[in-house]
C-alpha cells in the first residue's frame, strides 16, 4: 500500500530535500556560552552539582503540619524511593484521576489512577505534562496591588483588609467569573461568599462552549457510553481528542475496536466533519462536511431515522448508510455532535431518543459536569460590565480577555468596574488589568474535591508545600466572607456525609476516588430546549453563505487546549499535533485544492479576517480539510503567559461568532496573502517511508472474518530452498535469553494517536525541549514518536491499466479525504541491531535481556548508529539543552533550581554530544526486578510497565516479559502469530522486539480505500 507522510514529501520540494536529513549534517555551535556547553562533554562534577542542587531545595519538603527535623527522618521519605499520592487534575474541562509520583517530597511524574471508574488509569497528554506547570517561574509568587502600569507586592493581610472594605462598600452587582467548576466544596465556599454579599452571582463559561448541548438536554451534559455502541455517528464531535471527556471515551471506544479470533466484531464509526480531527482520523468512514451543511446533515439523519421532519438539502449516500446501520442497531448505537447550535443538538437528542439509546449508550441520570458554561449569562455579564451595573468582579482562574470571543468587550468592561480582583495563578491578560491579585495555589499544592459525573467523586491532595506565597482561591473567598477556617478543615467538614468516619476519609484520600453526590442540581438554562420541529424549522430558515464563501472552523488542539491555560508548558508546545504533526504555534489548515487555486505554498502567511478582527498565520496544506473551508486552532497567541508561551501563534478566539443562540465556532472569513513567510515546525516529514507494506498494514473486518490469516502480508526472501521468512537467513548468531526477554506489542486498532505516550516518555526520561527552530532543523529529542500515515487513492495494481509512470504520477497527488493510520515508533530493541555493529566505542550494546543499551559515558557522537538505524529512532543531543542560554526561552525550567525539581533522578540528564533513545524504561525494569528480588521471587506480569504503556488511555501498548509464558504479552503474541502480528521492516531481518498488530477497519468495500478494494479484487481475480 502507498503511504505518505506530508505534502513536502509528495512534492519533493527543494527546501524539504535540503533539510530532510539535517539531523546528520555538521553543526557549529556559534552561540557564545560560559556554561557546560564549552566544558568537556562528560563533566561529572557539574552534573553531580546540578543533581544535588535540584534535590536539596529548601522548599522541597513533604507537606506536614508540624516541622520535623531530618535528624529524625520520616519513615515515608526516602530519597531513593518514590511515593505515590492519589489526586485529581482538572483544567480546561480535561478531567483525569491521577497518581502523583514524588521523590523526596517533590512531584516529578503523573500517572493514571486505575481506581477511577471514569478514566480507568488512562491519562491525557495535557495531564501528563501538567507536573511541569508546578515549577513554572511565570506564576505570580506573591499577593499584589496594581500600582501605575504594574503591580506591587503586598502582604496578604493588607490585601484582605482592603478587599473586604471595598466589597462591603460595593453597591452594584458582584460577579465571580470562572471556568466550569466541578468541585462541590468550592461551590459551597462560593455560596458562603454570596451569603455574606447577597448581590453576588457566579458566572461560568468555557473557552470551548457546549451551551447548545446543555440546552438540548435540560441543562446537563449526558454521559455517553461508547463501549455499548455498535454504530457510532459523530457530527463534528472530536470525542477522542477534546470533546467532553476524551480519556473516558477513548477507553470505551477502544473496547469496541479490539478484535481477536474469539471476538471478530467491532463497532462501525462514521464521522462527518470539516477539519481532519483525531476522531475523524480513526473513523471507519469519514465524510467532509462544511460547517454550513452540518445542520442540514443533522436534519437528513433525523429524517432517515425517524421518518419525520421536512426535506433536507443535504444528500449523501454514506449518511443514508449510517441511518440504515443506526436503525438496525437500536439501543446499541450512538449519535453525538460537536456543534454549539442548540437546534443541531436538539435533533441529535431526538435521534438518540428515537433509537432507544437513552438508558443504554446515553445516560441522563448520571450526567457529566465538566462543561457547565452558559453563553447567555456570560454575554449578559459582559454587557453589564460595560453599562456600569457591575460593582465588583472577581476572576477565579478565568482569563476571558484572552480566551472569550468577547474579550475586547471584557477588557473595556474591566475599566468600568470599580473593584476588580484576580485569583489567577499569574498576571495574565485579564489579571494584569485587575486592581488586586491574590494568586491561587497550584493544584498539586492544594486540597480539593471533584464530581466529574454525578455519583462519582474524587479528591485532590497537596503533595508539596506551596512553593510561593500563594493561597488557595477557596480559602481566599472564605476569608473575605469572614470565615477563617483552613480549607482542609472546611473540605473535611463538607465530606462528613460521604466519609462519616476518619477511616472512611483516609480510604478516600488513599484511593483518590469515592462514590456519592455532592454537587447541587444544575441551574436552569437561560433558554429552554427546542422541539425537533422547531429545530428543523430554525435550521431550514438559517441563511446560507455564498457559494464561493470561505468558511472557517475554530477547534481545540489535543495538547494545548482552547483556554490557553497550559500555553507556558513547553512539553505541550513541542508535542506534535496528532494530525498535522506541527509544533510551536497554530496555522491556517487549508485543503490542497484551495492552495493550488490561490497559488499558496506551505508556510506562506495569510491574513484571516472576520467580525472586524484579523490575524496573520502561515498556511498548512491539510489533506482531509473540506473544500471551501479552513480551520484554525484556539489556545495560541498569548501575550502574558510566560517565556515559553508568549507570542506563539495568534489568538483566533475573536473570530468566533457571538449569536443569540450562543458562541459559534465557525464563521465566514476572507483570506489575503501577505508577502511574509513563516516556516511550520513539523516532525512528520523527517523520515521518508513510502510504499512499504511492511511498515504499517491494514485490512477490512470482512476479510478478517473470512480468514484472519490473510489480513497481514508477510514478506519473504528468496533462498536456495525457495521463499522463506527473513529470519531463516541470517549472518548473526542468535541470542539466548535465559532469564528475561523484554518486549512490546502495539495494537494499531487501539492506538488513536493521542500523544499521551509521547509526553509520558518525555517526563519519565528527562527529555529536553529544543524549540521551534531546532524542530525545523530536524533535531527534536522525543524518544518516541507517533507516525501518521495517509493512504493514497492509487496503488501498484494500476500498473496493468495505467502504466508505471502514470500510476506513480497519480500517487503524487494526495487524496482529498485520505484514510489515516497512527503508528507509535520507538527503539525496536532489535535482536540483530544494525546500530550495534557500527559503534566504534561499544556505546550501544545488546543486553542479556533483549534490550539495546546506551552507555552515555562511552558515546563520542559519531552518529554512525543513527545513520544505520532503519527506524530513525535515535536522537543526537546537539546542545546542552539544560544549560545553553540559547534554549532558555523554550526549555526554561531546566535553567533554575526550581525547574530542575521536575527531573527524574533515576535517569541521567544527557550531556551534549551523545546519542539518546528509548530504553524500554530500563530504570523501571531494574526497580521491578530489585523489588521482586527482595521478596525472593520473579517479577509478576504487570508489575513492570513502561511509561508509554502506563499512560496509554486505550491500552494499545502491552509491555512484558516474553520469557514468561503466562504474561499478557506472551499470550497476545501466541494468539496473533500468523494473523495480525507483524514487525516493521521485517524483510531486513533486524528482528525487533516490538510487534505491531494490523489495523482492521469496519468498512464495506465501497467505503474502504480505493487502492485496497482494487487490490483485493485483483487477488480474487488471480485466485
Amino acid at each position: 500500500m502507498k503511504y505518505w507522510k506530508g505534502i513536502e514529501e509528495l512534492e519533493n520540494a527543494p527546501e524539504f530535500m535540503q533539510s530532510a536529513f539535517a539531523e546528520f549534517m555538521p553543526v557549529k555551535e556559534s552561540h557564545a556560552s560560559t556554561d557546560a556547553t564549552s566544558a568537556p562533554r562528560r563533566d561529572f562534577l557539574k552534573l553531580m552539582g546540578f543533581g544535588v542542587a535540584a534535590a536539596t531545595l529548601a522548599s522541597c519538603e513533604t507537606p506536614v503540619r508540624k516541622a520535623i527535623p531530618y535528624l529524625n527522618k520520616p519513615e515515608e521519605v526516602d530519597p531513593a524511593i518514590s511515593n505515590f499520592y492519589a489526586s485529581t487534575y482538572f483544567n480546561g474541562a480535561d478531567y483525569n484521576a491521577v497518581l502523583v509520583k514524588s521523590r523526596d517530597g517533590r512531584p516529578i511524574k503523573l500517572e493514571g489512577n486505575p481506581e477511577s471508574p471514569i478514566t480507568n488509569g488512562g491519562l491525557s497528554a495535557r495531564a501528563q505534562a501538567a507536573v511541569l506547570s508546578l515549577y513554572d517561574g511565570g506564576r505570580l509568587q506573591h499577593f499584589a496591588v496594581k500600582s501605575g502600569n504594574g503591580h506591587q507586592q503586598v502582604e496578604p493581610a493588607v490585601l484582605d483588609q482592603a478587599v473586604r472594605a471595598k466589597l462591603a462598600a460595593t453597591t452594584g452587582r458582584i460577579a465571580i467569573v470562572s471556568p466550569t467548576i466541578i468541585s462541590p466544596t468550592t461551590k459551597k465556599a462560593i455560596a458562603e461568599f454570596a451569603a455574606r454579599y447577597p448581590n453576588t452571582t457566579h458566572v461560568m463559561y468555557d473557552a470551548q462552549s457546549v451551551t447548545g448541548l446543555l440546552q438540548a438536554n435540560g441543562g446537563v451534559v449526558p454521559s455517553y457510553n461508547f463501549s455499548r455502541a455498535n454504530i457510532i455517528v459523530s457530527l463534528g464531535a472530536d470525542f477522542l481528542g477534546t470533546w467532553i471527556s476524551p480519556v473516558e471515551y477513548s477507553r470505551q471506544y477502544a473496547m469496541t475496536r479490539k478484535i481477536s479470533r474469539d471476538k471478530r466484531s467491532m463497532s462501525r464509526h462514521y464521522q462527518f466533519e470539516t477539519a481532519m480531527t483525531l476522531t475523524g482520523s480513526n473513523a471507519d468512514i469519514r465524510v467532509p462536511v462544511k460547517p454550513s451543511e452540518m445542520g442540514a446533515a443533522a436534519v437528513a439523519l433525523y429524517n432517515a431515522v425517524t421518518g419525520a421532519g421536512g426535506a433536507s438539502a443535504y444528500k449523501n449516500d454514506k449518511l443514508t448508510q449510517a441511518a440504515r446501520d443506526l436503525n438496525a442497531n437500536r439501543g446499541a448505537s450512538l449519535v453525538v455532535s460537536g456543534s454549539n447550535d442548540p437546534a443541531v443538538q436538539a435533533l441529535v437528542a431526538a435521534i438518540n431518543q428515537a433509537l432507544g439509546n437513552v438508558g443504554t449508550t446515553v445516560d441522563l441520570a448520571a450526567p457529566s459536569n465538566v462543561r457547565q458554561g452558559d453563553d447567555a449569562r456570560m454575554t449578559a455579564l459582559v454587557n453589564d460590565m460595560n453599562n456600569g451595573s457591575v460593582g465588583a468582579v472577581i476572576f477565579y482562574n478565568a482569563n476571558p480577555v484572552y480566551n472569550h470571543p468577547l474579550g475586547a468587550k471584557v477588557k473595556s468592561g474591566i475599566a468600568k468596574v470599580p473593584l476588580t480582583i484576580s485569583l489567577n495563578d499569574r498576571l495574565d491578560e485579564t489579571g494584569m488589568l485587575c486592581q488586586y491579585a491574590a494568586p491561587d495555589s497550584h493544584w498539586l499544592e492544594s486540597w480539593n474535591d471533584f464530581e466529574p459525573k454525578r455519583g462519582f467523586l474524587s479528591l485532590g491532595q497537596p503533595v508539596i508545600t506551596p512553593l510561593f506565597a500563594t493561597r488557595q482561591g477557596q480559602e481566599t473567598l472564605l476569608r473575605w466572607a469572614g470565615n477563617n477556617t483552613g480549607y482542609y478543615q472546611y473540605l473535611r467538614a463538607a465530606w462528613r456525609g460521604v466519609t462519616p468516619t476518619d477511616a472512611a476519609w483516609d480510604k478516600a484520600v488513599h484511593d483518590g476516588v469515592a462514590t456519592g453526590t455532592a454537587l447541587a442540581a444544575a441551574p436552569a438554562m437561560t433558554a429552554a430546549a427546542m422541539s425537533p420541529a422547531a429545530a428543523v424549522a430554525q435550521i431550514g430558515g438559517a441563511g446560507k453563505p455564498a457559494a464561493n464563501a470561505i468558511e472557517a472552523v475554530l477547534y481545540e488542539k489535543v495538547g494545548l487546549g482552547a483556554a490557553g491555560c497550559e500555553s507556558n508548558n513547553p512539553f505541550l508546545q513541542e508535542l506534535p499535533d496528532p494530525v498535522s504533526k506541527a509544533t510551536w504555534g497554530n496555522y491556517v489548515a487549508v485543503p490542497r485544492k484551495m492552495a493550488v487555486d490561490n497559488q499558496w505554498e506551505q508556510g506562506d502567511v495569510i491574513k484571516v479576517t472576520a467580525n472586524g478582527y484579523s490575524i496573520e498565520l502561515p498556511v498548512l496544506i491539510q489533506p482531509g480539510q473540506t473544500n471551501g473551508t479552513v480551520s484554525i486552532a484556539l489556545g495560541y497567541g498569548r501575550t502574558l503567559a510566560g517565556k515559553a508561551g508568549d507570542q506563539v501563534g495568534a489568538n483566533a478566539a475573536p473570530l468566533a461568532m457571538a449569536t443569540a443562540n450562543g458562541m459559534m465556532y465557525n464563521t465566514v472569513v476572507t483570506l489575503a496573502k501577505t508577502e511574509a513567510k513563516s516556516p511550520i515546525a513539523q516532525t512528520q516529514t523527517h523520515h521518508t517511508i513510502m510504499d512499504r507494506k511492511s511498515v504499517v498494514q491494514e485490512n477490512t473486518l470482512a476479510q478478517y472474518i473470512k480468514n484472519p490469516k490473510e489480513v497481514t502480508e508477510y514478506e519473504k526472501v528468496m533462498t536456495p530452498d525457495g521463499l522463506e521468512k527473513p529470519s531463516k537467513v541470517s549472518l548473526w548468531q542468535d541470542y539466548q535469553y535465559n532469564n528475561h526477554h523484554w518486549g512490546m506489542a502495539v495494537d494499531l486498532n487501539s492506538c488513536i494517536g493521542c500523544g499521551s505516550c509521547v509526553i509520558g516518555c518525555q517526563t519519565e526520561n528527562n527529555i529536553a525541549v529544543v524549540g521551534k527552530q531546532e524542530v525545523i532543523n530536524r533535531r527534536e529529542m522525543h524518544w518516541m514518536r507517533i507516525d501518521r500515515y495517509y493512504s493514497s487513492d492509487h496503488h501498484k495494481d494500476e500498473f496493468e491499466t495505467v502504466g508505471k509512470v502514470g500510476t506513480y504520477t497519480a500517487m503524487e497527488d494526495p487524496s482529498d479525504n485520505p484514510q489515516v493510520i497512527f503508528q507509535p515508533m520507538m527503539c525496536q530493541q532489535c535482536n540483530h541491531a544494525p546500530c550495534e555493529t557500527v559503534c566504534p566505542v561499544l556505546a550501544t550494546t545488546h543486553s542479556s535481556e533483549g534490550l539495546n543499551q546506551m552507555t552515555y559515558n562511552r558515546c563520542i557522537g559519531t552518529r554512525y548508529c543513527a545513520n544505520n538505524c532503519p527506524y530513525k529512532v535515535r536522537r543526537f543531543n546537539w546542545f546542552s539543552y539544560y544549560s545553553n542560554e540559547k534554549f532558555e526561552t523554550v526549555n526554561g525550567h531546566m535553567f533554575t533550581d526550581l525547574g530542575r525539581m521536575v527531573l527524574n533522578p533515576d535517569v541521567t540528564v544527557r550531556a551534549r554530544g551523545v546519542m539518546e533513545k528509548c530504553s524500554f524504561c530500563i530504570q523501571r525494569i531494574q526497580l521491578g526486578k530489585l523489588e521482586a528480588k527482595k521478596q525472593k521471587r520473579r517479577p509478576m506480569d504487570g508489575e513492570i510497565v513502561s511509561a508509554c504503556a502506563q499512560s496509554c488511555p486505550t491500552e494499545a501498548i502491552v509491555f512484558g516479559d516474553m520469557r514468561d509464558p503466562n504474561s499478557r504479552l506472551s499470550q497476545l503474541l501466541r494468539r496473533e502469530d500468523g494473523e495480525r502480528a507483524f514487525h516493521a521492516l521485517e524483510s531486513i531481518n533486524v528482528q525487533p522486539n516490538v510487534t505491531y498488530l494490523t489495523k482492521i477497519r469496519n468498512a464495506e468495500s465501497e467505503f474502504f480505500a480505493k487502492e485496497e478494494s482494487e487490490s483485493m479484487q485483483h487477488e480474487e481475480a488471480k485466485s
